[in-house]
């Protein structure tokens, strides 16, 4: 949990230190700019990684609450089943299994429900639950790392946008134009690049942690499940 925590913290602290940072740096002469300013120059794009960025903080939120050992492999739940797996009560456990949802449960359940078709049977419908589990948590922090990728894409749209809008004032106003004229585009260019970054690096840093956690989680379910229906196992001949 502490390190989950440290994580989090460090993520706002990167998107808010950057934040500052250019907000600190972006103001006009004789014009005191902020954030919100800074975003208003990047246009809609910007205005669209922004709400990209609220989406994936929400995501990661919930990922921290969901994804956690606690959840997946409760303690108390393996306790409970070691205690039943001790007495042979192996229906007591297949229903304790049923009744819970995490990651274990879902795994026991498959291979307990299987049981009068003996251990290699178990073993494969267990393997084939973990993979779909597994598979299913990755997919649900997939789109942490989607927005890590489209984040920085449209940042660079922003920038050939607001390049584009430049040429075209300094076109219309030729040898009339000068700086101020072309600011508009130019700032819409750097702006969202930097607003693409900011919301990027954070988010991979996010996908990358929480990828970590389930592989983690998914091998300390497989060990677990691996060391109570060992006793399923038939014990190998002696050679003659």
């Amino acid at each position: 949990m502490k390190k989950l925590l440290f994580a989090m913290l460090v993520i706002v602290v990167v998107i808010g230190a950057a934040t500052i940072a250019y907000a600190a740096d972006g103001g006009a002469v004789g014009e005191r700019t902020n954030v919100m300013s800074l975003i208003g120059k990047s246009g809609k794009i910007g205005i669209f990684i922004l709400l990209l960025s609220f989406v994936g903080l929400a995501l990661i939120i919930e990922h921290a609450v969901t994804i956690r050992r606690d959840k997946l492999l409760p303690q108390y739940f393996i306790v409970e089943l070691e205690d039943l797996f001790e007495n042979e009560e192996y229906e007591e456990a297949l229903k304790l299994c049923e009744e819970e949802d995490n990651l274990l449960s879902r795994v026991l359940a498959s291979g307990l429900a299987k049981v009068d078709m003996g251990y290699d049977t178990m073993e494969e419908a267990m393997g084939e639950s973990a993979e779909e589990s597994a598979m299913t948590l990755h997919h649900k922090i997939s789109y942490v790392s989607l927005i890590s990728a489209i984040a920085p894409m449209l940042g660079l749209l922003g920038t050939v946008v607001g390049m584009v809008i430049a040429f075209e004032d300094l076109q219309a106003l030729g040898a009339a134009a000068n700086a101020a004229d072309l600011a508009g585009g130019i700032s819409m260019a750097l702006m969202t690049t930097v607003m693409g970054l900011i919301v990027a690096i954070p988010m991979m840093a996010a996908y990358h942690f929480f990828r970590n956690k389930v592989m983690r989680l998914d091998m300390e379910a497989g060990v677990i499940a691996g060391d109570l229906m060992r006793r399923f196992k038939p014990a190998q001949k002696a050679a003659s």
